[in-house]
């Protein structure tokens, strides 16, 4: 595959993906399926809840993931990858497995 760098997207997709939270949030929603805001919040010790929003509220206004309100007191939101959002599941893999090579490759020359 030949990519024009002047037509090149990547650029794009990575507006959407980067961040410290964003690849891990996407991984646990892919992995346990729908989750409240509470149990996100547990599964990422070091998260804050302003910054958990934030990127919960990014990843909504791309269409990757889902929030739903359930209209009861106190208030239940849970949220959930959206059919679009499980688009990026191989690229999350191939991330991973390059990361991983990516380190054993420093280790080796190091």
């Amino acid at each position: 595959m030949e990519i024009e760098p002047e037509l090149c997207r990547v650029e794009d997709a990575l507006g959407i993906l980067v961040g410290k939270w964003k690849p891990i949030i996407l991984l646990h929603l892919l992995k346990e399926g729908t989750q409240r805001f509470s149990e996100l919040k547990r599964s990422l010790p070091g998260i804050t809840q302003k910054m958990l929003t934030k990127q919960l509220r990014e990843l909504e206004e791309e269409d990757i993931i889902e929030r739903v309100v359930y209209p009861q007191v106190p208030p239940k939101v849970e949220y959930s990858i959206t059919e679009y959002g499980k688009t990026l599941e191989p690229i999350l893999h191939a991330m991973h497995e390059w990361g991983t090579k990516h380190m054993l490759h420093k280790r080796k020359n190091y």
